[in-house]
């Protein structure tokens, strides 16, 4: 027998303190079911026995009648057998029927970590089997259980008049309170081993209010999840109608599922969406696709109605995407990204993605080399593309090797690339090149950072039907062309540092020369360096362009400063500069990148942070002649995690030819924000709009205020409910996919296992 009169002594003050600090919340029965005992469960005090057949038993007192074979335990009682233990205030056991009654604060802990508590319990001595009045069983795994009666046979609860909650039952001050949601049923039977709940005469209960009965709901517990319904989507839009999808989740094995969802609409077809996971020792991959069959209309068609003679057609997509790790230092990887046409994914509000793109691929990383050899495919979803101009990438392969220099120290980089693109009607082009890349950062005795950089490269090109390139300077001769590249450029900052404001703030004024010969640009094809814009980002590069053919072939200089403060709570960061092109020769960039002229635009880029409260990013591109805006982007979030706003502008005024790609005009604005009214409810809105007009784009016939998309929304969230009601409008129509109002109800349920 083991004592512990400290623990007894403690017993009395802890129910009064609970009592004392919960006296004002009267909590509903079922809630005061489903928490546990305020009696603290007693340290396992009892010894271990030595074998299945022994019992372990420690009280703080015993009678034995030897007559009736009868043995009363009282007092912080604990029997142990067989991983189960069980305490109570007061224990009978008849050792001639095995019968043991447990009385007063009883609970019994099970092999795999369930408590179960009650009033009075009926089990055998073994411990495994029994019966429990007014019985709650806390789950290992997550959730608990309440009912007026409950058994254990051979590992298995049936609870009677039973409710489930995977919810919190005690507030922040560990008082009762109503969970969220729970599920109430005649019979409730638990399973541990294949970790499930099954029902009868079920009903969900959401805030306390009675929702749809179900009365054969099943579902497992824990983390492991299992298969089962999983909670509907509700929605409505324009396009389709009233909306209900049902998911169905296999668990086929660990590693593995399936998700099935029928689509049911009012004004279309049926749609059926499937998604299947796999995760290996390796790596993992999945695929997801939906298929339907229905009535679509032209992709030019934006009048937002369907005409009678719209084409009927089995419409899909299919997203697949996977990797796999071979050796620490390989790995293949690949996507495949396809639509049946191009107002699917927006029509079934699947993804507003304008280009669907695929790719397959294998590398290796080593501690000095890279490897990649890749292919590419693109869809176009874009109304007026042609899908024949859409390039296909099929081989690319680079290789890089980086080197120590041993003659005058830095890093030498090697690379050689190769690209072969395919048009099914459009040009066609096959590139090779080899390159050296030396850099050599060194500081001088006042501190000044200075790099040296040297950069040879030799290109072949080998091209066809040019003519069918839409952009003249796009296109480059027929047939075969070479180029030889040569430059070199010295880059110097010398950073100020100091105490400011009880912080620490940096200047750093910084040059860069870059020389490069006169090269054959325009001769050769341009695949991958059309969008080309003077950024903060590329202000000091080597090349500013973006791709590798077109190099800029100009001897300039570039200039800036840049400037940060950092304090305990606050930062900024800036950077502003410009270049000036020292040959007089023409340059091959065109009006509108702000690098035409022998003297660029300047440009620039703030970036404020205050604590997590304040994020300000603001960049910009000014004409060096008179100071027009041609570049303000504004990103800025203000507030907390659960109550914030978020701006979003900008505008383009480049004057740039309209042929060019990517370097169209436009003015925009993003709004988003969140407020939390109460400790659990939010609402939330967002809206994009289009500010363009004749001033940014003189072809638009547009007033400046053309909405894009609104969405408001209501959300409730805990630890074990999400709910949201949804609102959207959408103010752009494409064939099909047309304008108007869509509403979402959201609502999932945590700590299901699903």
């Amino acid at each position: 027998m083991a004592i512990s009169p400290m623990s007894l002594s403690l017993r009395p003050a802890l129910l009064i303190g609970c009592a004392l600090s919960c006296l004002s919340i009267t909590a509903p029965a079922m809630a005061q079911q489903l928490n546990e005992p305020q009696v603290p469960i007693s340290a396992p005090d009892a010894p271990v026995p030595a074998s299945d057949d022994q019992i372990g038993f420690s009280a703080d007192a015993l009678q034995y009648d030897s007559n009736s074979e009868i043995v009363t335990a009282s007092g912080a009682v604990q029997l142990l057998r067989d991983g189960n233990r069980l305490r109570a205030d007061k224990v009978v056991w008849n050792r001639t029927s095995g019968k043991v009654e447990a009385i007063g604060n009883v609970s019994v802990t099970d092999p795999d970590g369930n408590i179960a508590y009650g009033d009075r319990f009926d089990v055998t001595d073994t411990l495994k089997d029994g019966v429990v009045d007014n019985m709650l069983l806390v789950l290992q795994s997550g959730g608990r259980l309440a009912a007026a009666t409950g058994t254990r046979t051979n590992g298995i609860y049936t609870l009677n008049r039973a409710a489930y909650t995977g919810c919190a039952v005690e507030d922040s001050d560990g008082c009762p309170k109503e969970p969220t949601w729970q599920i109430n049923a005649v019979k409730v039977v638990y399973d541990p081993t294949r970790e499930r709940v099954t029902y009868t005469n079920a009903n969900i209960e959401l805030f306390g209010l009675p929702l749809i009965p179900l009365p054969g709901l099943s579902h497992p517990v824990g983390e492991g999840g299992g298969s089962g319904l999983l909670v509907p989507n509700l929605r409505y839009d324009r396009n389709n109608g009233f909306e209900v999808a049902v998911p169905y989740y296999f668990k086929l094995a660990p590693n593995r599922d399936l998700t099935v969802t029928p689509h049911v609409y009012s004004n279309s077809l049926p749609m059926l969406e499937a998604g299947f996971r796999h995760l290996y020792d390796r790596g993992a991959y999945q695929i997801t696709g939906y298929a339907t069959y229905g009535s679509r209309v032209a992709t030019g068609d934006t009048s937002g109605t369907t005409p009678a003679a719209s084409e009927k057609d089995p419409r899909f997509y299919l997203d697949a995407s996977g990797g796999l790790q071979l050796t620490p230092e390989w790995s293949v990887d690949g996507s495949i990204r396809f639509a049946s046409d191009r107002t699917f994914l927006r029509r079934y509000d699947i993804s507003r993605d304008d280009r669907l793109r695929s790719t397959l691929g294998a590398q290796r990383i080593g501690q000095n080399s890279y490897f990649s050899l890749r292919g590419w495919a693109v869809q176009t979803l874009r109304a007026g593309d042609s899908q024949g101009q859409t390039p296909i990438a099929l081989p690319v392969i680079d290789y890089r090797l980086r080197l120590k220099d041993p003659l005058l120290g830095g890093v030498l980089q090697l690379q050689a690339n190769t690209l072969a693109i395919t048009r099914t009607h459009g040009q066609d082009t096959q590139r090779a090149f080899a390159a050296a890349e030396w850099n050599l950062r060194t500081l001088t005795g006042m501190g000044q950072e200075v790099t040296f950089t040297g950069y040879l490269r030799g290109d072949a090109y080998h091209s066809s039907d040019n003519a069918l390139t839409t952009t003249a300077s796009y296109a480059g001769d027929p047939g075969w062309q070479a180029r030889g590249i040569a430059a070199a450029a010295v880059d110097m900052r010398w950073p100020f540092i100091g105490e400011a404001f009880g912080g620490m703030q940096r200047i750093a004024p910084r040059v860069q020369i870059v020389a490069a010969p006169k090269l054959a640009n325009l001769s050769l094809p341009n695949e991958d360096a059309r969008a080309v814009d003077l950024e903060d980002s590329n202000l000091f590069a080597l090349n500013r362009f973006a791709g590798y053919d077109r190099f800029e072939d100009s001897t300039r200089i570039t200039y800036g400063i840049e400037y940060s403060l950092s304090l305990p709570d606050f930062s900024l960061q800036t950077i502003v500069g410009q270049s000036y092109r020292l040959s007089s020769r023409t340059s091959i960039l065109p009006d509108g990148t702000g690098l035409s002229d022998r003297t660029s635009d300047i440009v620039g880029r703030t970036t404020v942070r205050y604590k997590d409260f304040i994020s300000f990013t603001h960049r910009f591109r000014l004409d060096k002649d008179h100071l027009a805006v041609r570049r303000n982007e504004l990103d800025a979030t203000v507030g907390s995690k659960n109550t914030y706003a978020m701006v979003g502008y900008l505008r383009l005024n480049r004057d740039a030819l309209a042929a060019l790609e990517d370097l169209q005009d436009r003015e925009e604005l993003r709004l988003g924000g969140r407020i939390q009214f109460a400790r659990f409810w939010s609402v939330f809105g967002s809206t994009v709009i289009d500010l363009t007009d004749g001033k940014e784009d003189p072809l638009s016939i547009a007033d400046g205020y053309e909405p894009v998309r609104h969405r408001l929304g209501i959300a409730y969230e805990d630890d074990c409910l999400t709910l949201g009601l949804t609102w959207r409008r959408d103010y752009q129509a494409n064939g099909d996919a047309r304008k108007g109002n869509a509403f979402q109800l959201r609502l999932a349920f945590r700590n299901i296992g699903i």
